[in-house]
């Protein structure tokens, strides 16, 4: 009954959606007062379709010659409009008792012209269209090209089995932390993490007083590597890259090391060159260099070194940002170190003063720190930082009941607001560092110690502004290698060509 009036109003010869018949002056869907005569009825049906016609007339052509062919197919098309009469040619109801007769069996007026679906085999199309709608043929959809026989699924976020995602893993093993990404490319230049990894392993813990790694340092970094190992193996990772840094670079044992990681883990790992570690810093983070910037010093302060980049993009700009890399040097020192020399618990300002002092006089003997002196101040300059040492800055700034990357990542902040952090964080001591949400046992003895590499960055290179990265090595590996297998390019991204359907 709904299904029939609905599309009684659609044809025009049902009920207006004000309530009133558009044809006659009462209410609609509703038969007039008096019964309808049979001479009246093809009156209204004739008036209902917008013609003064009556039906069983002949259609008069401009020339005043009769159009039986016109007419012929008028009297087709208010049949079906009235949608369940008998089609043998009994015109005497009106519209409106035609709405409320209608039988369950008759067919419903489509909205807009379809196309016919193909018959059944052994059955002619106009058989079946002759066929009652009880008796007629069901026609099934046609099959999927990837499906022998069952029913068509919903689309699949990540594609059919042939377009399976390209999963892509970036370790990082550094002299503080050891992180995992494992992400699948999207749109171009751009990934999604679909897992990830940190822990403090503080592997160079004691190497700048021995030289060498310790067996409870190697202990810790195993048991860490053992969990990465166990998320690359839930999943076929296309391409992988794991590096170590300046912890292994500098250790005496650091071979050695990486051979027992191989016989308990599995894993293979590469100690990368301080050039490779800056270059990759760079392209993890060129994602926040906006257009308005026309430079930026960038700098990564590890756990055991420190990589400074200086990129100049005012004469052009191309996607790869460390391609504009100018000048680079990698500082023998980071959080760890400088903690270690000078003591990081108990931190007083003369000895935060000292230890910007030291970091201070290891930047002066960067001899290419003045590439961009001319740029520096103005207001396409700023610093860039990816660091721990800044993002905890940033926590601390925003206030935040605990670490939010969402809300650090990208964050500017002014050098009034840095120097305001800075005299916060000495004012603490060691236990309320340590209470402190985005800082913890594990970095209280450590942050002092990265902010006075910050201060003696900020030294050489003034600026007004900083942005606070909460990327860096990772999502530079993770950059490259998809840059270098091409999923950006178009038509081989699984993401962006995903078929209509899947199976499974």
């Amino acid at each position: 009954m709904k299904e029939t009036v609905s599309d009684a109003r659609a044809s025009g010869s049902g009920p207006s959606d004000t309530g009133f018949d558009s044809s006659e002056s009462r209410p609609g869907g509703i038969a007039g007062g008096s019964p309808a005569s049979a001479d009246a009825a093809p009156r209204d049906v004739a008036r209902t379709n917008g013609s003064d016609r009556e039906a069983g007339s002949d259609s008069v052509a401009p020339d005043g010659s009769l159009d039986h062919h016109k007419d012929k197919k008028g009297r087709k098309r208010r049949r079906r409009r009235r949608g369940g009469q008998n089609r043998t040619g009994s015109t005497t109801a009106a519209p409106e008792a035609a709405i409320v007769q209608a039988s369950p069996a008759a067919p419903a007026k489509r909205r807009r012209r379809r196309r016919k679906p193909k018959a059944q085999a052994g059955v002619a199309p106009d058989a079946a269209q002759a066929l009652p709608a009880q008796a007629r043929p069901s026609v099934a959809p046609p099959a999927s090209p990837v499906s022998d026989g069952t029913a068509p699924r919903r689309r699949s976020p990540q594609g059919d089995a042939d377009h399976a995602p390209a999963y892509y893993a970036a370790l990082d093993l550094g002299t503080n932390n050891c992180r995992l990404l494992v992400a699948t490319p999207t749109r171009p230049g751009q990934f999604r993490v679909v897992d990830a990894f940190s822990r403090i392993v503080r592997l160079g813990e004691g190497l700048s007083r021995t030289g060498r790694l310790s067996d409870a340092a190697m202990a810790r970094a195993v048991e860490a590597l053992k969990v990465c190992r166990d998320k690359l193996d839930a999943r076929p990772i296309r391409r992988m890259r794991l590096i170590a840094t300046e912890a292994c670079r500098a250790a005496e044992n650091g071979e050695e090391f990486l051979d027992r990681v191989r016989e308990e883990t599995g894993m293979t790992l590469e100690i990368v060159d301080r050039e490779t570690e800056a270059r990759l810093a760079v392209s993890g983070c060129s994602s926040l260099v906006g257009r308005d910037t026309h430079s930026v010093v960038l700098f990564d302060i590890g756990g055991g070194s420190s990589e400074i980049a200086l990129v100049d993009v005012k004469e052009r700009r191309s996607r790869r940002l460390a391609d504009h890399i100018v000048a680079w040097t990698s500082l023998q020192v980071g959080v760890v170190t400088l903690s270690e020399r000078f003591d990081g618990r108990h931190v007083s300002e003369q000895t935060f003063a000292d230890m910007t002092d030291y970091a201070t006089d290891l930047l002066n003997r960067f001899e290419e720190r003045d590439r961009l002196a001319d740029r520096v101040g103005l207001d396409g300059f700023h610093l860039l930082g990816t660091s721990g040492t800044v993002t905890t800055l940033a926590g601390i700034h925003l206030d935040l009941p605990r670490y939010d990357r969402r809300r650090v990542d990208g964050l500017w902040m002014t050098s009034q607001e840095v120097d305001a952090m800075n005299a916060r964080l000495l004012s603490w001591s060691f236990d309320e560092r340590v209470a402190n949400p985005c800082i913890g046992a594990d970095r209280a003895d450590l942050v002092l110690a990265g902010c006075a590499i910050l201060e003696a960055i900020r030294r050489v290179w003034p600026s007004n502004r900083l942005r606070v990265a909460d990327r860096g090595l990772r999502e530079g590996i993770l950059t490259e290698m998809m840059a270098a297998d091409g999923v950006w390019r178009r038509g081989a991204n699984p993401w962006r060509n995903r078929t209509r359907w899947s199976n499974r």
